[in-house]
């Protein structure tokens, strides 16, 4: 059975945070005030559509290099399937692990089945972490590649709807950094 469809008042909420939400101690407040509702309807509202499988996460764009991380290094693992999703788990638990996500192998050219960003400062601090992980998850055996970042492009999130302030609805993904093999 499909999910209902989406609803003017669902459409309007995704259309007001699509853009990023509100730098603000009460952004789902701010939101609300936008488009009529209140803050706990604009969090159970966001709750149901997630629960619906509309909306299947919502993440924070950091800027790295403002931040002073200029070294970013995808790994790229060969997991096991049947250990793919407690490896990742691990990962995601190490503080400077960013993200961690599984995706489909690509065989025989892309074996890779588990991919974990690390930012660093410099690249020798990203190789560290790196061993780091190896080490303390007993990955020494797991074929892998780190991917280093050679320039960056303008990461946004998806847009499906138009806003108050955009005059034609446009889509756009997140840009993939264009990367080099270490």
């Amino acid at each position: 059975m499909s999910p209902p469809p989406i609803t003017d008042l669902e459409k309007r909420l995704v259309a007001a945070i699509q853009g990023g939400f509100p730098l603000s101690s009460r952004p789902f407040l701010e939101i609300g005030q936008q488009i009529g509702l209140a803050e706990g309807e604009v969090i159970a509202l966001l709750a149901d559509l997630k629960e619906r499988g509309l909306i299947r996460r919502m993440g924070i764009i950091v800027r790295h290099r403002e931040l002073g991380y200029h070294a970013n290094g995808m790994v790229v693992w060969d997991i096991p399937e049947a250990q793919v999703d407690e490896v990742g788990q691990q990962l995601s638990g190490f503080e400077f692990v960013s993200l961690c996500y599984k995706r489909l192998r690509r065989p025989p050219q892309w074996p890779y089945n588990l991919y974990c960003m690390i930012h660093g400062r410099e690249r020798n601090e990203v190789l560290d972490n790196l061993q780091h992980l190896v080490t303390s998850c007993q990955l020494e055996p797991i074929s892998r590649k780190i991917l280093f970042s050679k320039r960056r492009f303008k990461q946004c999130g998806a847009h499906y709807f138009k806003s108050a302030d955009q005059t034609s609805a446009t889509t756009s993904a997140a840009s993939t950094p264009a990367l080099a093999q270490e």
